[in-house]
């Protein structure tokens, strides 16, 4: 590192712990799970390069979207007519 562009001393009295830049749209949780599935998750994430904890989020989120399926093109027909009705 270059010497010439460091300081002597620091100020340090007003600075905060954790990250600079916060994630938007996440939050950090703990949570306990089966050493089987964080095991099972571990290696699936090994074989396709990426995190693992990136991957339970993408199955908890598959199981988010399965518990409410999309609304199909008879339902939003059915809805729309019921709100028409009630503006007039």
């Amino acid at each position: 590192m270059n010497e010439k562009l460091m300081k002597k001393e620091y100020e340090f009295s007003e600075a905060k712990r954790g990250p600079v830049i916060k994630d938007v749209g996440k939050t950090r949780i703990t949570i306990y799970l089966d050493d089987e599935v964080i095991g099972a998750f571990r290696e699936r994430a090994e074989k396709l390069g990426r995190g693992y904890q990136t991957l339970i989020n993408g199955a908890l989120r598959d199981a988010v979207s399965e518990a409410e399926p999309p609304v199909d093109a008879k339902t939003l027909r059915k809805i729309l007519r019921e709100e028409l009705k009630k503006v007039g």
